[in-house]
């Protein structure tokens, strides 16, 4: 993979009023917060994987069958690596078998 495709951490320091601004927050108690605003959520059962989290991706080469990646290619193509890692999260999460991963691997 061409290094240009890669999404790229910020890394660009923190303007001092933010990071005071951060710090101060980071002070505070959980009873000191006031949520009445937002209501908790209880039921998560039409929530979505990854709408605001995005688990680390790490480039990996893999051998597959080539009539396995047409078939997840089909017509367009686009989004089929998403569609293979989505099946293969859920064999994974249905492996009762199978140890707890970590939620966000970090490249080595």
């Amino acid at each position: 993979m061409k290094e240009s495709n890669m999404k790229k951490a910020n890394s660009e320091a923190l303007p001092p009023e933010l990071a005071a601004e951060l710090a101060a927050l980071s002070r505070l108690s959980e009873a000191s917060i006031d949520t009445s605003d937002a209501p908790e959520i209880r039921d998560w059962s039409n929530a979505k994987r990854g709408k605001l989290f995005r688990p680390v991706k790490i480039p990996l080469s893999l051998r597959l069958d080539a009539d396995v990646v047409e078939w997840f290619r089909g017509e367009g193509g686009r989004g089929y690596q998403t569609r293979i890692n989505a099946v293969l999260r859920e064999y994974m999460e249905k492996d009762p078998t199978a140890p707890s991963p970590p939620r966000s691997p970090r490249p080595t």
